[in-house]
């Protein structure tokens, strides 16, 4: 789960260990819940910010910015630009595409003073008020990767995309946040995955029980209730 790019799922968890299904399915969503450390250092330097649905496609709906019926849920994703390599990310399920929302992620997420590349949605007018260096730019016409105004962030949103399909098959709106940690601890410690592995077991010592009660209904993290 820590060493492998692609994770592993709970039936070929279920076939290593020699157990239920069900216990599989537990042990792995307990190991989600413990993959972000408290008090995790905010990003820094040059940060790249976007936004993203995730989910199938679906007819009627009459633009990238409806939230009204939308059943896909709403991704926001931050990752540090390293000349032309990707640093650290950060990924979160977020209910709307409002000034409020993407500066309650970015304080939470960037530290202050760091230049924060976005594209002009209005979502991100008010990064320069809360502190950082924004600089949007207009999204032009996509031919290749470079042509992108924020390429490392879209690298990211893609690679969690096939990660989630390929491996999973497509998960639960209600348990998507575990999953987005799960591939964000990953990605931030694909330079040395055994010390990924030794950090898995600190921060899970570190946890409180988490219980098939709460685990299932997903009733210790945040939900988005799906628009009518």
């Amino acid at each position: 789960m820590t060493t492998d790019k692609r994770g592993v799922s709970s039936l070929l968890l279920q076939r290593q260990l020699n157990v239920s299904h069900k216990t599989a399915w537990l042990l792995l969503r307990k190991l989600r819940r413990a993959m972000v450390a408290p008090e995790r250092e905010r990003l820094r330097g040059v940060v790249e910010m976007d936004e993203t649905w995730v989910g199938g496609l679906q007819t009627g709906l009459r633009g990238s910015r409806q939230l009204k019926g939308r059943k896909a849920a709403l991704v926001i994703v931050a990752v540090e630009r390293r000349g032309t390599a990707t640093g650290r990310a950060r990924m979160e399920v977020i209910h709307d595409f409002t000034q409020k929302t993407m500066t309650a992620f970015a304080c939470a997420n960037i530290e202050p003073g760091t230049t924060i590349i976005t594209d002009k949605m209005t979502g991100f007018d008010v990064l320069t008020a809360a502190g950082f260096v924004h600089r949007p730019a207009k999204q032009d016409k996509i031919i290749e990767e470079s042509d992108h105004v924020v390429p490392l962030a879209d690298r990211a949103m893609g690679n969690m995309k096939q990660w989630l399909l390929g491996t999973f098959h497509g998960v639960s709106r209600e348990q998507l946040q575990v999953y987005l940690d799960e591939f964000v601890f990953r990605h931030n410690r694909r330079g040395n995955p055994q010390a990924a592995f030794q950090t898995l077991l600190g921060l899970g010592t570190g946890r409180t029980p988490a219980p098939l009660s709460i685990v299932r209904g997903a009733s210790d993290l945040p939900q988005f209730p799906i628009r009518p």
